[in-house]
């Protein structure tokens, strides 16, 4: 098993020698186009230049021996699919519920407006007592009331 992995680099190696051996022509020829080679030019050629020897292309050779993420199964990708999707009805489930608390929020806040100018505008109110007979609020009561429009706008209103 290791006999051809040595023989293939040998093999390389000798390539990649003999091939940083060669040199490169560059000419004009009789016709004015420039012409790259491993040959020499001919001795017509015009204007000659000797470059040193290319490197070889070569391609990277994977090192498979760290740890790299293995290909995905179908299960795997069916498992991540699942996930995505039960991550995203959360998100939807949440935005909801947001949206909900933040119209019910809203609802809070304008019957306190209602309220408050209902007990701003002086006229006679009346409350359910706890027998369920009707109250009239007097000065003392109409002020605890405004106090509690106001302290419920303060919380609901202008977040």
């Amino acid at each position: 098993m290791k006999s051809p992995l040595i023989f293939a680099l040998c093999v390389m190696s000798t390539v990649a020698a003999v091939s940083a051996q060669a040199q490169t022509y560059q000419w004009k020829d009789k016709n004015g186009r420039t012409v790259i080679s491993d040959t020499p030019p001919p001795a017509s050629a015009r204007s000659t230049q000797i470059g040193e020897a290319v490197p070889p292309v070569t391609t990277p050779i994977p090192d498979t021996s760290k740890s790299a993420t293995p290909p995905q199964t179908s299960a795997d990708k069916d498992l991540d699919f699942k996930k995505r999707q039960k991550e995203a009805k959360e998100k939807a489930d949440k935005d909801a519920k947001d949206q909900a608390a933040a119209a019910e929020k809203r609802e809070v806040c304008d019957r306190a407006r209602r309220n408050l100018a209902a007990l701003e505008s002086g006229q006679t109110l009346a409350t359910p007592d706890e027998s369920g007979q009707r109250q009239v609020l007097d000065n003392s009561l109409r002020e605890q009331e405004i106090e509690r429009a106001r302290k419920i706008m303060a919380e609901t209103c202008n977040k």
